[in-house]
């Protein structure tokens, strides 16, 4: 049995008094802290704001991890690429595949602001969002208590899922301080088909596939080179060869290994800002929707539930286009900071914005943590 690894905690105790400390000076002056890692998602969400920036990389390390448990504790200034490192060492991962902004080894995207974030890259496809593996966390409040949510088991649902209620919550309700994550094994083989297709066919057969009995682990569509379609399959030796001898076109290990790499962490071309003055979307649709309508698709993934689409239209049609096909609109990159400051997720309903204030209120009553970073007034 592998012994669980643990961080000396020499260090963490006077990181966390200055952080305690910065936090009740911002409450007696009844100013505003912006949360920051290493600074890898400024681009996302509502325009970052603050009277103080409280910054989290040096809270960084390793709580535990037991691979016997597949669970891990990490701080929240831990560098994803760090954990996963540590994670390699028994052959266990982060199934969902948390992109790592600026790629792999330049170690900027960290614990916390995956979190914070909730973004899941291609493995979301068959193993869930990021959401789903967070069992716990600590979290220090807007009086510099430290509180634990959740626990380091799957079981331990007693009470309020509060760990995932902060999942995506961009920072609003707290400062995250170390989470704990369901990990999974590394998958005895994998490989990569690519096949020649239109973005309407491409959507058809992925949907027909995904109903087999095939081990896919992620999709992708690209319109280079009139259409391609990327499926991965991963699992057992045996089930990957033969999904792999009814499709054919099996792309080279480091060619496809390079392509995931690329989508996850976001380098591929089709994340970046459209050459035109407009604006990348990510659109959330149900699997099935037709192509989407308004813009240029310049991504599909999880088998067609998120489509990457380059936009110069109104915010309001792209929406309402969404809206049309059962899904929703997030600005995702934009230079315009009006837009941003418009409002960059899909307004809620006036019944669940009254739950994201009271919630926003009890969580964060002097409104201290990361205002508007979520929506405009929260």
């Amino acid at each position: 049995m592998t012994a669980p690894v643990l961080a000396a905690p020499a260090a963490d105790a006077q990181w966390l008094l200055q952080a305690r400390e910065a936090v009740l000076a911002s409450r007696a002056k009844i100013g505003t802290l912006r949360i920051e890692g290493h600074g890898s998602k400024h681009f996302y969400g509502q325009l970052p704001a603050g009277d103080g920036v409280l910054h989290t990389a040096g809270y960084a390390g390793i709580v535990n991890h037991d691979p016997t448990e597949l669970v891990v504790v990490a701080r929240a200034g831990t560098p994803i690429e760090s954990l996963e490192a540590t994670l390699a060492q028994a052959q266990q991962r982060l199934a969902f595949e948390p992109p790592r902004f600026g790629g792999a080894l330049a170690g900027r995207g960290t614990v916390g602001g995956m979190v914070a974030t909730g973004l899941s890259g291609p493995g979301r496809f068959s193993a869930g969002p990021c959401r789903d593996f967070i069992l716990g966390m600590t979290v220090m409040d807007a009086e510099g208590q430290l509180l634990r949510y959740g626990g380091t088991v799957m079981k331990n649902v007693a009470g309020y899922d509060v760990s995932r209620l902060h999942t995506g919550a961009m920072g609003i309700l707290g400062l995250i301080l170390d989470v704990a994550i369901k990990v999974l094994p590394e998958p005895a083989a994998t490989a990569t088909v690519a096949l020649p297709l239109d973005e309407t066919a491409a959507l058809e057969r992925v949907n027909a596939w995904s109903a087999e009995p095939l081990p896919l682990s992620a999709t992708a569509w690209t319109p280079r080179d009139g259409g391609c379609l990327w499926l991965r399959f991963s699992g057992a030796a045996a089930a990957v060869t033969a999904a792999v001898e009814r499709f054919g076109h099996e792309l080279p290990a480091a060619q496809a290994d390079a392509l995931w790499v690329s989508l996850r962490d976001q380098t591929d071309p089709a994340f970046a800002l459209p050459p035109n003055g407009g604006s990348l979307w990510r659109i959330s649709l149900p699997t099935r929707a037709a192509v989407f309508p308004i813009g240029v698709t310049v991504l599909t993934e999880w088998g067609g539930g998120l489509r990457w689409v380059q936009s110069a239209d109104r915010p309001e049609d792209i929406r309402a286009a969404a809206m049309g096909l059962g899904g929703h609109a997030t600005l995702y990159r934009s230079a315009n900071d009006q837009l941003r400051g418009e409002g960059v997720f899909t307004p809620v309903s006036p019944v669940l914005g009254g739950i994201h204030q009271r919630l926003k209120a009890e969580l964060d009553p002097t409104g201290l943590w990361n205002p508007g970073r979520l929506m405009p007034g929260l």
